[in-house]
């Protein structure tokens, strides 16, 4: 592990030192970037290793911050996730990152770009939580839950919303009745805890005894811990791509395989 000094001046500026010789030795950058200050320091950490002589750079990203917005929505707009995946590029050999958004999002980049998932650590660590079903919340994330049932031995599912009047929308399992069940509800990222928060919600009204949620990335912005407490989550569980007090999954075991694959 490199000594580096990061710190902010008076005005806000950041300064980066790598205090320790590195020419001609490959070097791993972690850095998730989010929020905006991350981006900065990692541009100008990769600066200092090219101007300190270092070998290759690789460099993981367990949160790629800007994911969600891999396309234009509106005239005028940029994809922020393909300009930022382009200026991480520069000058690294791969980039390693975790659950992207999407997996498309990894053609942005102009090296080499993996992709892991953190979901068997998830599905490891609810593994003593005695978990009757996993729920995706959406159609598009169905894969995600039936890779944490494969590991788990369990059922899956995901959440079907069906509008039932002009002000009623009823969100359910596709197939499965979750009366008298322990649930795990497993997104990619949970940010305002709204979606999520509803999903419980709706599942305790439904019957479920227990329900767990457990995403990868836990942005948890604007009072999203309250609305899932609130709700009646049983328990909030992140990875530590983003450090909060939730993390209680680590995904090293999945970037150290995906960081062999990137360096053959």
């Amino acid at each position: 592990l490199l000594d580096v000094e990061i710190k902010r001046f008076a005005d806000g500026e950041c300064y980066v030192r790598v205090k320790e010789d590195v020419k001609k030795e490959d070097v791993i950058i972690v850095q998730t970037t989010y929020p905006d200050n991350n981006i900065i320091e990692l541009i100008l950490l990769r600066d200092a290793l090219l101007e300190a002589d270092a070998g290759n750079i690789y460099l993981i990203i367990p949160y790629f911050g800007y994911a969600r917005q891999d396309k234009k929505f509106k005239d005028g707009e940029p994809i922020s996730a393909k300009a930022l995946a382009e200026i991480f590029s520069m000058c690294v050999e791969a980039v390693i990152t975790v659950d992207p958004h999407k997996e498309y999002i990894l053609d942005f980049f102009k090296v080499p770009a993996f992709s892991c998932s953190a979901v068997p650590e998830i599905a490891g660590y609810l593994a003593n939580k005695n978990v009757d079903v996993i729920l995706a919340p959406d159609k598009g994330a169905i894969d995600r839950a039936k890779n944490a049932s494969n590991v788990l031995g369990c059922e899956y599912d995901f959440l079907e919303k069906t509008r039932i009047d002009d002000k009623t929308i009823e969100i359910k399992p596709k197939e499965i009745d979750v009366e008298g069940k322990t649930v795990a509800i497993i997104d990619d990222i949970i940010s305002t805890g709204g979606t999520m928060a509803r999903a419980v919600s709706e599942m305790i009204n439904q019957g479920a005894e227990k329900v767990y949620v457990a995403c990868t990335h836990g942005l948890f912005v604007n009072g999203a811990i309250k609305k899932l407490t609130d709700a009646g989550c049983d328990e909030i569980i992140s990875t530590d791509t983003i450090e909060n007090r939730f993390s209680k999954v680590g995904v090293a075991p999945q970037i150290a395989a995906a960081m062999s694959r990137a360096i053959k």
